[in-house]
C-alpha cells in the first residue's frame, strides 16, 4: 500500500473536498465488492456518480493498488466493456474467532479470499492458556503472509458477548469462565499486536460474512441462524446489519421455548446447540467431535443424531415463526459448523416443522442454506476492518 492510500485510511469522511473524495472512493469499492467486477458504466449506475467522477476515482484506486482492469468483454451491442475488479493483494485483514470450544485465526485478502488459517481447540476457553495460544497463532499467520503482512490494515474479533455465561451447561470450572468478566478482548488483542481492532458478537460477525459474500447479497431482510457449540444468530434489516443497542440483535439461542409445569422456560440453545449433540454422543460412547463432521451421519451415530434433530428442528421452527411475527422477515439463512449433509437434513426437517405452523396473519419466510460454513465467524471478523477502512460510513451495504 502506498503512502497516499495509507493516509486515506486515517481521514474522516466529511463535507470537505478531501472527505467527499474518500467517501466516493469507498462507494465505488463497496459496489464492486458486493456486485463483482463491473464496467465503469455499471459503477456509475449503482453509485449514482457521473461517468467523469467514476473514471477519475477508478483511475486513482488503480494507482493505489486497490483495483485492477480485467480483460475486455465483448457484448452483442456497443463497444467492448472493461470490468473493474478488486485487486486481491490491495490489502489484508486478520479475523479472530474466540469461541467456547476453539480459537480460529485467519487472514483475508482484499477480495475476501482466505489466505491462511490457524486453529486451536480446547475443552473450554481458559484465559491464561488461550491468550498465549492466540499470540502464537497470530505470529504464524503473519509469518505465512510474509511481505504481505505490511498491508494488514486491522484485526476483527468475533466472540460471544458473554464468554463467561452458561458455565454449568458447558461443565467448565467456574473460576476459568468468571475470569472473562474482567477481560476486554478487543483491548487485549490491540495491545498484543499494535493494530486497530474491531469487535462483533460471533454470530453477528458470521451474519456479516453471509451478507457480504453469501446469500445475503440477494436478500434485504433476513434472520441468520448459526449452529455451533451454541446456536446463535444475527439480523439484517433493509440490507443493513442490525446490531441493536447492545450489539446483541439476533440472539436466538436465548429465545425461551414454551413454559410448562410451572418451571422457567428453557432456552433454544439447550435444545438446538451442537453441544447438546456432543453430550449425547459422549453418553453413547461416541467422540464428541463427531457432532461436527460426517461421523454424525454414520450408522453407529445416526440414532442419536436423529433424536437430536427431532427435538432441535421443531424448536428452531417455532423460533423462526416468533421472529417472523415480530420482524416480517423475507428469509431465514441457516448455517453452522456441522457436516453439510447434516445441515441440509436439519433444514429439511425444520421446513417440515414450519409446514405444521399456522401462518395466518404472517408471510412465511424462505428458509435458505448458508454458503460460508464453519469459517463464517472468523471471516466475518476479518470483514470488520475491511469495512472500517474501505466502506462508506452512510451506505455500509450498497445494494440495488
Amino acid at each position: 500500500m502506498n503512502a497516499r492510500t495509507q493516509s486515506q485510511l486515517t481521514r474522516t469522511v466529511g463535507s470537505n473536498q478531501v472527505g467527499m473524495r474518500q467517501f466516493n472512493e469507498r462507494i465505488v469499492l463497496q459496489a464492486i465488492r458486493l456486485h463483482g467486477p463491473l464496467p465503469k458504466a455499471d459503477i456509475g449506475r449503482l453509485t449514482r456518480l457521473s461517468m467523469q467522477s467514476v473514471s477519475m476515482i477508478v483511475d486513482r484506486l488503480i494507482d493505489d493498488g486497490l483495483l485492477d482492469k480485467q480483460a475486455r468483454v465483448r457484448g452483442r451491442i456497443g463497444q467492448p466493456s472493461v470490468p473493474i475488479a478488486l485487486r486481491p493483494d490491495g490489502a489484508y485483514t486478520i479475523g479472530i474467532k474466540v469461541g467456547r470450544r476453539s480459537l480460529d485465526v485467519l487472514a483475508l485478502d482484499f477480495t475476501g479470499h482466505v489466505c491462511t488459517r490457524e486453529v486451536h481447540e480446547y475443552a473450554y476457553p481458559d484465559p491464561p492458556t488461550l491468550f498465549p495460544a492466540l499470540e502464537g497463532k497470530l505470529a504464524r499467520v503473519m509469518d505465512t503472509l510474509g511481505s504481505r503482512a505490511t498491508k494488514v490494515v486491522g484485526i476483527g474479533v468475533a466472540a460471544p458477548l458473554w464468554m463467561g455465561g452458561w458455565r454449568d451447561f458447558l461443565g467448565a470450572p467456574p473460576a476459568a469462565l468468571e475470569a472473562w468478566n474482567a477481560i476486554d478482548i478487543r483491548s487485549r488483542i490491540a495491545a498484543m499486536t499494535g493494530l486497530p481492532v474491531e469487535f462483533a458478537k460471533d454470530t453477528t460477525a458470521a451474519c456479516a460474512a453471509e451478507l457480504v459474500m453469501g446469500q445475503g447479497r440477494g436478500i434485504r431482510s433476513f434472520l441468520y441462524l448459526f449452529v455451533g457449540t451454541f446456536i446463535g444468530g444475527g439480523l439484517v434489516i433493509d440490507g443493513r446489519l442490525h446490531g441493536g443497542p447492545h450489539g446483541n440483535a439476533g440472539a436466538v439461542g436465548s429465545m425461551p421455548l414454551a413454559l410448562g409445569n410451572g418451571h422457567a422456560a428453557r432456552q433454544l440453545l439447550h435444545t438446538a446447540s451442537g453441544f447438546v449433540l456432543e453430550q449425547r454422543f459422549v453418553a453413547a460412547g461416541i467422540p464428541a467431535a463427531a457432532a461436527h463432521d460426517h461421523r454424525a451421519l454414520s450408522p453407529d451415530a445416526w440414532a442419536v443424531t436423529e433424536r437430536w434433530l427431532d427435538e432441535a428442528c421443531p424448536a428452531i421452527a417455532m423460533t423462526i415463526a416468533t421472529s417472523t411475527a415480530l420482524l416480517d422477515l423475507e428469509a431465514v439463512v441457516m448455517d453452522g459448523e456441522i457436516d453439510r449433509q447434516l445441515m441440509r437434513e436439519m433444514i429439511r426437517r425444520t421446513q417440515a416443522a414450519l409446514d405444521r405452523i399456522e401462518w395466518e396473519g404472517m408471510v412465511r419466510p424462505q428458509l435458505i442454506e448458508g454458503t460460508i460454513g464453519p469459517d463464517a465467524r472468523a471471516m466475518g471478523g476479518a470483514i470488520l476492518p475491511l469495512y472500517a477502512h474501505f466502506a462508506p460510513t452512510h451506505e455500509l451495504f450498497l445494494k440495488d
